[in-house]
């Protein structure tokens, strides 16, 4: 029995850290990172978390475009930088990009979290 919970336990992990895995073409970088670039006009930032938590506290500089939204509307030709709250949606909504066509998509790693309380 102790071995099906051990099994159950990896998988699990397993599951958790190819999710959160960057996927081929898609950058990432951390706060500190993000706060050089926030105020660059030749990128768009994206963040995909829900309305809610965006009107709840966000960058000025990010427009929100909730997770499993039509993305279609972002320009192909400038770099995406793309920002949830803890960096596994924007991972996934990264792939999604990836998946139509975007060259120069960034995921925020651990998200609005890492800028918490500075």
């Amino acid at each position: 029995m102790e071995w099906i919970v051990s099994v159950v336990v990896l998988a699990f992990m397993l599951i958790l850290g190819v999710r959160m895995m960057p996927s081929k073409g898609v950058k990432s970088i951390s706060t500190p990172d993000l706060k050089k670039i926030v105020d660059a006009e030749d990128k768009v930032f994206v963040d995909v978390r829900t309305e809610a938590e965006y009107k709840k506290r966000h960058i000025p500089q990010f427009i929100n475009i909730p997770f499993g939204s039509d993305f279609s509307q972002l320009p192909k030709d400038k770099p995406i930088i793309v920002i949830c709250q803890s960096g596994i949606r924007s991972n996934q909504a990264c792939k999604q990009l990836v998946k139509q066509g975007y060259t120069d998509i960034t995921n925020v790693r651990r998200g609005m979290n890492a800028l918490r309380g500075k």
